[in-house]
């Protein structure tokens, strides 16, 4: 029998009848959601602040500790599961793609939040204890919000989740303008931006630095400098992290998945696959099957 890897959509989880936005508290979430510590993925963003509880989560393959007041935040299409323990509770939020898109005038406002960007070190955030506080108030806002019936309520929600989302990105933009000037943090963004739309067909540094109007030599020292690694490496990681998504899915064959990666043929992708990770295809998914429970 084939594994596959469910997919699922807010409808699937939630018991109302909204289809682009889903607020609750995260204990009876879970007892309601018994199955969600396996992995899956989602189609709509999704955050998780925790309150109380312990144990582990895996985010696109990366392992992290469970802990009180750490938020964590996902995009679509990541893949995502549990090993929690203790009693967990907390708050979560589940919403569509488009949920914004008619509220803000800058359609990707959200890609420019440094924890939307899919890469996972980036994800899951501490919150320090003087803003511990602030960030309750505003989940209890969104569950009263929720729980009653007002006028432009769906609008009050987006307010409060743009006030977390900018409170947030606060602590995770200090940080990072302390290590790089704001242009070259702009331009990295863009050069992430650029590869998550193209890194089925551009796979040179410099066909990107086209793109992005600078040399070749420039984009390399920018990732080298900020990111610790070159930008051909970011790349890489990029598609790698992508096989590993689709292998772990027994619906695609190797060789199909070489495929819809744009490999020349299955024996370049193992090469590639291999360089990467250390092990082949075949043997990553043999792996994952030993624990696809991936926990």
């Amino acid at each position: 029998m084939k594994a596959v890897i469910p997919v699922y959509d807010i409808c699937t989880l939630s018991h109302q009848q909204k289809d682009d936005i889903f607020i609750s508290r995260f204990a009876p979430y879970l007892k309601s959601h018994k199955n969600l510590h396996l992995a899956h993925k989602h189609s709509f963003y999704h955050l998780v602040f925790f309150t109380k509880g312990g144990g582990t989560q895996t985010i696109d393959f990366e392992n992290f500790p469970v802990k009180p007041f750490q938020i964590y935040f996902m995009i679509p299409g990541q893949v995502h599961s549990w090993d929690f323990a203790g009693n967990v509770d907390g708050y979560i939020i589940n919403f569509s793609t488009t949920f914004f898109q008619s509220f803000l005038l800058k359609a990707n406002y959200l890609d420019d939040m440094p924890f939307f960007t899919g890469i996972t070190k980036d994800a899951v955030i501490d919150i320090p204890e003087n803003l511990r506080a602030d960030i309750i108030d505003l989940f209890e806002a969104l569950v009263a919000e929720n729980e009653t019936i007002n006028p432009l309520g769906v609008d009050m929600a987006r307010v409060i989740m743009l006030q977390l989302f900018i409170t947030v990105a606060r602590l995770k933009m200090g940080t990072t303008e302390s290590i790089a000037p704001s242009y070259n943090y702009t331009l990295l963004r863009s050069f992430q931006k650029l590869i998550e739309s193209n890194y089925l067909q551009l796979r040179l540094p410099k066909q990107y630095a086209e793109l992005l109007y600078i040399t070749p030599n420039h984009l390399n020292a920018l990732c080298n400098d900020v990111l610790g690694i070159p930008a051909g490496e970011v790349i890489r990681n990029r598609i790698t992290l992508e096989a590993k998504r689709l292998l772990i899915n027994h619906e695609m064959t190797i060789l199909e998945i070489a495929n819809h990666l744009n490999f020349a043929d299955n024996s370049y992708f193992s090469k590639f696959f291999k360089k990467q990770e250390g092990i082949t295809p075949e043997e990553f998914r043999k792996k994952s099957d030993n624990h696809v429970h991936l926990n």
